[in-house]
């Protein structure tokens, strides 16, 4: 069963196409990440999602909801928490959680009840009468998290809600959507954190407004159209600017000590083919890819063609 259903999802602002036929097809109960850099078109995606945003083209149903026509139905079944803190910060916590209840109607017996469970799920107990302005970036999030939960939806949409936060807030934010997650509820999040995007049970990479892979993170590590080496010696970034006019080679990065290097898979290279062709001086293995590999491979073949093309290094 679904909770999300795009058909060619698209969206102009004039002459300017923000997302491009993106189809999707999200499970309920799933985690599923939207992963890209700024201006790949996660927000306009989301946007439309939740209905906030008509698309130009293509079809979308959510919840079983056509959108945008039954939005108004759709928005007391799902949560949303934006990029940036949307709360009120003049407001202190529980005014804002009790503000948030009004307006999702909710009675005033199972309001309390609810805001006294959230201040304790989110650690918020002792903050309940601060105001909001006055939080941590940690403590800000526990509570967008908390408000964009309070009427219990069943799909939730979080706009790349770590941006903001510490690793320590950051992993325990992660901990709060997996209970979710394992209670039912579908969420789909968008960030630019290779670390985020791994937790994910799937996600879809997107670039330039357009779905460039969509799977599980070891689907996507496992179809990826390139080996990776990690190469150990000396002057790492005269060898990375001579690898990089290699046509065989689809990126090379230098991480600490050693450079890791991406091989088109259709050039079929061997370690030692590699090693022949570096010298005595280096060594290098093949290892496993990372999602940052897969973002590399599923982002950067725009840009392969645009190098010059030695057959050798020098």
């Amino acid at each position: 069963m679904l909770a999300i259903e795009a058909q060619g999802m698209s969206r102009r602002f004039g002459d300017y196409l923000a997302v491009n036929a993106v189809d999707l097809a999200v499970p309920v109960g799933c985690i599923y990440g939207f992963l890209g850099p700024n201006g790949c078109g996660k927000s306009t995606s989301i946007r439309m999602l939740t209905g906030l945003l008509a698309p130009s083209a293509g079809q979308i149903r959510v919840l079983g909801l056509h959108l945008p026509e039954q939005a108004e139905a759709l928005r007391q079944q799902i949560g949303y928490m934006t990029q940036k803190f949307s709360l009120y910060d003049n407001l202190t916590v529980l005014e804002n959680l009790q503000f948030v209840a009004g307006i999702y109607r909710i009675k005033s017996k199972e309001q309390s009840m609810r805001i006294r469970e959230l201040l304790a799920l989110y650690q918020l107990e002792d903050k309940q009468k601060v105001r909001a302005g006055s939080l941590s970036g940690g403590q800000k999030q526990r509570l967008a998290l908390a408000a964009a939960t309070i009427h219990r939806p069943s799909l939730l949409f979080l706009d790349e809600p770590t941006s903001a936060v510490d690793p320590e807030n950051r992993r325990e934010f992660w901990e709060r959507l997996f209970d979710l997650s394992d209670a039912g509820t579908t969420i789909l999040v968008s960030t630019h954190y290779m670390d985020e995007a791994e937790r994910c049970h799937r996600i879809a990479i997107l670039e330039r407004g357009e779905k460039r892979a969509d799977g599980s993170p070891s689907e996507l590590m496992t179809q990826m159209p390139a080996d990776v080496y990690e190469i150990s010696g000396p002057q790492l970034r005269q060898l990375r600017q001579q690898l990089l006019m290699l046509p065989e080679v689809m990126s090379a990065a230098q991480i600490g000590q050693r450079l890791r290097l991406l091989v088109y898979k259709k050039y079929d290279w061997r370690t030692e083919q590699l090693q022949q062709r570096l010298g005595a001086e280096y060594s290098c293995e093949a290892v496993r890819p990372s999602l940052e590999d897969v973002f590399v491979a599923n982002t950067g073949e725009a840009y392969a063609g645009s190098r010059p093309h030695l057959r050798d290094i020098p």
